[in-house]
């Protein structure tokens, strides 16, 4: 199968988990859940073959991710194990970010640092009365390592306009704030009160933010030289 015939399958899959967790069909969802995540990966895995250890980090947040999703088909007894899996895959994603070229440097260091630190600030002080006291300090690294990851890949995009891997960088920065706006939603169900169409939102952004970190690496099969224009499949 080509490069987009997998990414088309992992959509086609998300679609279908989607619908199975609105109608209810539990068993369905487990299974549809986890594979979609695996043909994210599969599309993904080329990727960044330019750049061995930001594609390795991809890897592993990929597969981490896969793990948490795993964990959290039990939200009780799956909540802690998958919010250790996916902080692992944050602080792998920070590495994809950290080592992004261009650097970031100046405004374009500090100013995403600050934004992301402000909105996570916000999120943690709506959500902080339901959190169990067990589970705050976990919480507390979780939404830390995420705010990071987020603003490490706007800050790789602000560093990369007006350079030819501008639309890959952008790409990234989507899937940064992608991530937080599911993760967000998913804590604001589970911690402060239920959200409609709770299951919609939260898997739509998730797989879409996936993606699109992915997208922001070369692709595997035709890796560009370093300073050409990546392609986002």
């Amino acid at each position: 199968m080509s490069r987009a015939a997998w990414l088309a399958a992992a959509a086609l899959c998300a679609v279908a988990a989607i619908a199975a967790e609105s109608l209810g069909q539990r068993a369905l969802f487990m299974a549809l859940k986890p594979l979609t995540t695996a043909l994210v990966i599969v599309w993904a895995w080329p990727r960044g073959a330019d750049e061995p250890a930001r594609q390795l980090a991809l890897r592993a947040g990929l597969v981490l991710s896969w793990v948490g999703d795993v964990a959290l088909l039990w939200p009780r007894e799956g909540f802690l194990p998958g919010l250790v899996a996916f902080l692992l895959a944050h602080l792998a994603y920070l590495v994809v970010f950290g080592r992004a070229r261009p650097a970031a440097r100046g405004a374009a260091r500090w100013v995403p640092f600050v934004a992301y630190a402000a909105v996570a600030a916000a999120v943690l002080a709506h959500l902080w009365p339901g959190v169990p006291a067990p589970l705050r300090g976990p919480v507390l690294a979780y939404v830390g390592a995420l705010g990071t990851m987020a603003a490490l890949s706007a800050g790789a995009w602000l560093a990369a306009r007006g350079t030819p891997v501008e639309a890959a960088a952008r790409l990234g920065a989507a899937g940064g704030l992608l991530f937080l706006v599911s993760d967000a939603l998913l804590a604001t169900h589970r911690f402060a009160g239920p959200v409609p169409m709770a299951g919609v939102g939260i898997l739509a952004t998730y797989w879409v933010a996936q993606a699109a970190i992915a997208a922001s690496l070369a692709p595997g099969a035709a890796a560009a030289p370093r300073g050409r224009a990546v392609s986002a499949v």
